[in-house]
């Protein structure tokens, strides 16, 4: 059964340039981090630098827009960053981007090189179709603090991506609850790709694209749907 994801009035009004690409997947094979996933993380690192040409990854057209609309929904940009902002600044640093999983590896390493934030999310953890919504401040979110499970709610007026259990993703695309969050264990996921303007449609395609080839690529015979 195809996830259902809505995009609520409100958000769209916030962001009238807002698109997304999702794609969803069944059957995949996830581990640990490997000698491939790897090398894709570091090809995008570089393929990012290439992209800003010496710029910071706040200076990016499709980050600015990120940016302004953090503030339209009083979040502080600078403090809690999109997902690929992020992203990118770790990757131009020494340490580089961190390993975490084969499918993680996968979409943070399109969202590096694309500058587009990419989330993904286990299809068996979520409960019922996803919504981005502007909060009430009343859902909530369970993540882990000081290795203790504990339930936060976001500010009223925040962007938030839910489902029927409670919130899966806080500000839009900057911090994800460890429900949802894929593990070495999962085998289906939807991931998303979300683009601003001035970021064209077409890029976004081809980005959802490159992540669809890789996923057939590590996980052959995997079930791949991108609408």
């Amino acid at each position: 059964m195809t996830l259902t994801l809505t995009v609520s009035d409100e958000v769209r009004a916030l962001a009238p340039g807002f698109t997304h690409v999702a794609i969803e997947a069944h059957g995949l094979v996830n581990g640990p981090s490997t000698e491939a996933s790897s090398a894709l993380l570091d090809d995008a690192a570089r393929r990012l630098a290439v992209r800003l040409g010496g710029r910071a990854p706040h200076e990016d057209p499709h980050m600015i827009a990120w940016r302004d609309t953090y503030t339209a929904f009083g979040s502080k940009p600078s403090r809690t960053r999109n997902s690929a902002e992020a992203l990118a600044k770790r990757a131009l640093t020494e340490a580089g981007l961190p390993r975490i999983n084969v499918l993680v590896d996968l979409y943070n390493a399109i969202s590096v090189a694309h500058l587009v934030p990419v989330g993904g999310e286990d299809l068996d953890r979520v409960q019922g179709g996803m919504r981005l919504v502007r909060a009430t401040g009343t859902e909530d979110f369970v993540t882990v603090a000081g290795g203790e499970e504990t339930v936060e709610h976001p500010d009223a007026g925040e962007v938030v991506w839910c489902d029927d259990a409670g919130v899966t993703c806080r500000r839009w695309n900057w911090r994800q609850g460890p429900r949802t969050r894929l593990t070495e264990e999962s085998t289906s996921a939807i991931f998303l790709l979300e683009c601003l303007a001035p970021m064209p449609a077409a890029e976004s395609e081809a980005a959802g694209a490159e992540l669809a080839e890789l996923l057939e690529k590590f996980c052959p015979g995997a079930r791949i749907t991108v609408r």
